[in-house]
């Protein structure tokens, strides 16, 4: 493996850029987003529907898609966030918030509910000075 990194130069030095990249994006983004969640998100089994484009169907398949399509991404960063630096289960579960697929509620509440978790994003919430995550146990 080594030689192919030796091997590779060009390719090496545009990894450790995009790696520095990616965490320091994911040091502001992922609080941002954590710290606009509701107190009570994780409480309601039923949740309105916020900021839906509710224009032109080809828009609202766009937005639907873009949306997707970042959480996709914020979900395979977080995952080689796990063994690089950066907030990689934090990334994984922001990821999680972003997607639409069934079941996504049970999936955020099971990643959610481990301590370390939950401590970390109401950490996060409280240096905001937001309440902390309300999780149904």
């Amino acid at each position: 493996m080594l030689e192919f990194f030796q091997g590779n130069e060009l390719l090496t030095w545009w990894a450790a850029i995009a790696a520095v990249f990616l965490f320091v994006a994911t040091l502001l983004l992922v609080p941002m987003i954590l710290i606009r969640l509701p107190g009570d998100y994780f409480n309601r089994r039923h949740r309105e529907r916020g900021r839906d484009v509710t224009g032109h169907p080809v828009a609202r398949m766009a937005f639907v898609i873009s949306k997707n399509a970042i959480g996709i991404v914020f979900v395979v960063l977080g995952v080689v966030m796990l063994v690089l630096p950066g907030q990689g289960l934090l990334t994984i579960v922001v990821g999680l918030m972003l997607l639409d697929f069934p079941g996504k509620y049970e999936v955020e509440l099971w990643v959610v509910r481990r301590p370390s978790i939950l401590r970390a994003i109401n950490w996060i919430r409280s240096r905001a000075h937001k309440p902390p995550l309300e999780i149904n146990v």
